[in-house]
Protein backbone atom coordinates (compact mmCIF):
# COMPACT_ATOMS: atom_id res chain seq x y z
CA UNK A 1 0.00 0.00 0.00
CA UNK A 2 1.80 3.14 -1.24
CA UNK A 3 0.80 6.57 0.82
CA UNK A 4 0.12 9.15 -1.88
CA UNK A 5 -0.95 12.36 -1.44
CA UNK A 6 -4.55 11.80 -0.54
CA UNK A 7 -4.10 10.38 2.62
CA UNK A 8 -2.11 13.05 3.83
CA UNK A 9 -4.79 15.49 2.97
CA UNK A 10 -7.27 13.24 4.08
CA UNK A 11 -5.33 13.21 7.59
CA UNK A 12 -4.85 16.68 7.44
CA UNK A 13 -8.63 17.50 7.28
CA UNK A 14 -9.64 14.89 9.94
CA UNK A 15 -6.80 16.76 12.16
CA UNK A 16 -8.31 20.25 11.48
CA UNK A 17 -11.71 19.05 12.34
CA UNK A 18 -10.70 17.83 15.61
CA UNK A 19 -9.04 21.12 16.31
CA UNK A 20 -11.82 23.02 15.07
CA UNK A 21 -14.40 20.75 16.91
CA UNK A 22 -12.38 20.97 20.13
CA UNK A 23 -12.05 24.66 19.63
CA UNK A 24 -16.24 25.53 19.04
CA UNK A 25 -16.63 23.36 22.33
CA UNK A 26 -14.68 23.46 24.74
CA UNK A 27 -14.37 26.73 27.08
CA UNK A 28 -11.30 26.02 28.86
CA UNK A 29 -8.27 28.35 27.40
CA UNK A 30 -5.58 26.19 27.36
CA UNK A 31 -7.74 23.02 25.66
CA UNK A 32 -8.86 25.96 23.29
CA UNK A 33 -5.12 26.65 22.36
CA UNK A 34 -4.09 23.78 21.97
CA UNK A 35 -6.83 23.28 19.30
CA UNK A 36 -5.84 26.08 17.37
CA UNK A 37 -2.46 24.95 17.95
CA UNK A 38 -3.51 21.34 16.46
CA UNK A 39 -5.26 23.46 13.40
CA UNK A 40 -2.40 25.31 12.15
CA UNK A 41 -0.24 21.74 12.20
CA UNK A 42 -3.04 20.45 9.87
CA UNK A 43 -2.51 23.41 7.67
CA UNK A 44 1.70 22.77 8.06
CA UNK A 45 0.76 18.82 6.80
CA UNK A 46 -1.36 20.38 3.91
CA UNK A 47 1.31 22.88 2.61
CA UNK A 48 3.86 20.21 2.91
CA UNK A 49 1.87 18.00 0.76
CA UNK A 50 1.13 20.67 -1.92
CA UNK A 51 5.32 21.32 -2.18
CA UNK A 52 5.68 18.21 -2.66
CA UNK A 53 3.23 17.04 -5.39
CA UNK A 54 4.12 20.13 -7.09
CA UNK A 55 7.85 19.69 -6.72
CA UNK A 56 8.13 23.78 -5.03
CA UNK A 57 9.61 24.82 -2.21
CA UNK A 58 7.25 27.57 -1.36
CA UNK A 59 4.95 24.98 0.77
CA UNK A 60 8.18 24.53 3.16
CA UNK A 61 8.90 28.12 3.17
CA UNK A 62 5.27 28.66 3.99
CA UNK A 63 5.66 26.08 6.69
CA UNK A 64 8.23 28.27 8.30
CA UNK A 65 6.79 30.88 8.50
CA UNK A 66 3.45 30.10 9.83
CA UNK A 67 5.75 27.37 12.63
CA UNK A 68 7.22 31.21 13.24
CA UNK A 69 4.08 32.40 14.19
CA UNK A 70 2.87 29.57 16.63
CA UNK A 71 5.89 30.17 18.65
CA UNK A 72 5.32 34.06 19.17
CA UNK A 73 1.74 33.03 19.55
CA UNK A 74 2.73 30.44 22.42
CA UNK A 75 4.29 33.11 23.76
CA UNK A 76 2.53 35.64 24.21
CA UNK A 77 -1.08 33.44 24.16
CA UNK A 78 0.52 30.74 26.75
CA UNK A 79 1.98 33.48 29.21
CA UNK A 80 -1.67 35.08 29.05
CA UNK A 81 -3.47 31.88 29.59
CA UNK A 82 -1.19 31.07 32.28
CA UNK A 83 -1.61 34.33 33.96
CA UNK A 84 -5.53 33.80 34.31
CA UNK A 85 -5.30 29.84 35.25
CA UNK A 86 -3.01 31.06 38.12
CA UNK A 87 -5.91 34.08 39.35
CA UNK A 88 -8.86 31.95 38.82
CA UNK A 89 -8.38 27.90 39.21
CA UNK A 90 -11.74 27.39 36.84
CA UNK A 91 -11.70 30.73 34.64
CA UNK A 92 -13.41 29.83 31.29
CA UNK A 93 -13.00 31.81 27.98
CA UNK A 94 -16.03 33.43 29.37
CA UNK A 95 -13.92 34.99 31.91
CA UNK A 96 -12.29 37.99 30.04
CA UNK A 97 -13.09 40.79 32.47
CA UNK A 98 -10.11 39.24 34.35
CA UNK A 99 -8.25 41.39 31.76
CA UNK A 100 -9.13 44.12 32.70
CA UNK A 101 -7.20 44.47 36.54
Amino acid sequence: MELTSTWYLVLAAILFALGATGLLVRRNPLIMFMCVELMLNAVNLTFVTFGNDLNDLGGEISVFFVLVVAAAEVVVGLAIIVAIMRRRNEATADDLSVLRG
